[in-house]
């Protein structure tokens, strides 16, 4: 399994707004992927500061949503809310512990 995990800032004052955008569209959308695991949606509401995580099938499949620009996408809705530009890591989930 694979981790992409997305660095974002938002204005504090908005972050719950953030947050609704994302569960309206970016979830109904990232299930429609394929390959697509799952998600975490990380926010501190004081900062702004936060992490989208996405779990993936594999490495191809998290990078063939970005050939195929569905990141990009999604990463642009928020275009008004930032207060940085997000950054981009992945990882390889090394253990994954479910309760």
């Amino acid at each position: 399994m694979y981790a992409r995990m997305t660095c974002i800032h938002i204005k504090p004052d908005r972050v719950q707004a953030a947050i609704d955008l994302y569960k309206k569209s970016v979830v109904p959308d990232a299930k429609t992927q394929k390959g697509f695991k799952g998600l975490l949606l990380l926010t501190d509401p004081q900062t702004g500061s936060g992490l989208s995580i996405t779990l993936w099938t594999s490495e191809k499949a998290a990078l063939a949503t970005e050939e195929s620009r569905y990141y990009q996408e999604q990463l642009v809705k928020f275009t008004d809310l930032y207060t940085l530009p997000p950054s981009r890591e992945g990882y390889e989930v090394s253990l994954q512990v479910k309760v």
